[in-house]
């Protein structure tokens, strides 16, 4: 199999080892001259970041960077970001990184030309309505991780810095309008981060799944995200050279950021505050509370994930499934508790009250109150 391919789901994408070689011609396509980079502070240094940089000067198009993002990125780093955009008059966003790169090098598109707080265009009803579509610029998003997910995704997710909470900034046209996947940009990702990022892609797919809406195309993209999760994170995390692993673990992050579209639950909604507060990663956190998450919607979910498992090859249909996951986070050194991953005097009722606000509760199976919830919680670390 040619691990290559020209998608146009739910957005262009060039996926292939080396690709990041199209980036000055993608630029091309969709208008952009002078292009701004955005990524984290640890990758600004990194050969990947500078071999990109070059190909952009070379072309002429510039050497323009901001790097000043944190993990869990804020409206303050989304002010710094907008005040470097401006002051050199840049058309257009390269989203670069992560998740926090490519959320903040998003948003810097989107709020470039708005007149109203970012606050303002939370993912709440019809609030994206609000925005002057015609202000955004363009955005090419280049993912540096496999998790996720949000270089096909139409939203981003800011903490406010204040409030210290997780909020959902949500424009249709922030999907960005061409994707470069590259294989070969995430080969020297660490083991923590390939765990992380990778358990983050399953419970994109793993939540969408399970999600009780309606969306067929979703449901079959979670079910095989899920697959080339099983049968590929572990390789990836034990032999980060593995361009095959690599590339599918790419394939599964992108879709289940699809996939999502269906909804996401209590998984998430348990992980944004306590990343917002305690600055976890997220991805890892995800993991953590997963076990306890399908203990939790059980009732709702058994026939359905024995019917994921007998896909996944996967024996004693709920049971097998739920015993994978424990296997998986063991296999990939994923702290066995929020305590063990180092949420230390936590404020359980703040925790619990974010969680039932978080827009991810909406998505899952079994109905979330703060009866059921605060136990759930507890019970994760």
């Amino acid at each position: 199999m040619q691990l290559v391919g020209n998608w146009s789901y739910p957005t262009t994408i060039r996926f292939g080892a080396g690709r990041i070689s199209e980036i000055a011609e993608a630029c091309a396509g969709i208008g952009i001259t002078k292009p701004l980079l955005v990524t984290d502070r640890g990758l600004a240094p990194l050969d990947i970041t500078t071999k990109t940089l070059n190909l952009l000067e070379k072309a002429g198009l510039g050497r323009a960077m901001f790097s000043e993002v944190d993990p869990n990125p804020n409206e303050i780093n989304l002010e710094d970001g907008l005040a470097v955009y401006r002051e050199g008059g840049h058309d257009g966003v390269i989203a670069f990184g992560g998740g926090s790169g490519l959320d903040l090098g998003k948003m810097l598109a989107f709020m470039v030309g708005q007149s109203r707080p970012v606050w303002d265009y939370e993912d709440v009803g019809d609030w994206w309505t609000r925005a002057d579509s015609d202000a955004i610029h363009p955005i090419i998003a280049v993912p540096t991780t496999a998790g996720t997910g949000s270089e096909v995704g139409r939203a981003s997710v800011i903490t406010n810095s204040l409030t210290q909470e997780k909020k959902i900034i949500f424009h249709p046209k922030v999907l960005p309008s061409v994707v470069i996947c590259d294989p070969e940009l995430t080969t020297s990702m660490p083991g923590f981060i390939t765990a992380g990022t990778g358990m983050d892609a399953f419970a994109h797919c793993l939540e969408a799944y399970c999600s009780p809406h309606y969306h067929p195309m979703s449901q079959g993209i979670a079910l095989e995200g899920m697959r080339l999760v099983k049968n590929y994170l572990p390789v990836a995390f034990e032999d980060g050279s593995n361009l095959e692993a690599r590339a599918h673990m790419m394939s599964a992050a992108a879709m289940g950021a699809t996939a999502f579209q269906k909804g996401l639950g209590a998984i998430h909604a348990l992980s944004h505050p306590i990343g917002a507060v305690h600055h976890t990663h997220h991805g890892t956190t995800n993991a953590v509370v997963m076990q306890e998450v399908l203990k939790f919607n059980r009732s709702a979910v058994e026939e359905r994930l024995g019917e994921a498992a007998h896909y996944l090859d996967i024996e004693g249909g709920f049971d097998g499934f739920f015993s994978f996951v424990g296997a998986l986070n063991q296999r990939l050194s994923i702290p066995g508790s929020l305590t063990d991953l180092g949420v230390e005097n936590p404020d359980i009722d703040l925790l619990v009250q974010a969680a039932l606000k978080d827009p991810s509760t909406g998505g899952n199976p079994v109905t979330m109150t703060y009866e059921n919830t605060r136990p759930l919680l507890e019970a994760c670390f």
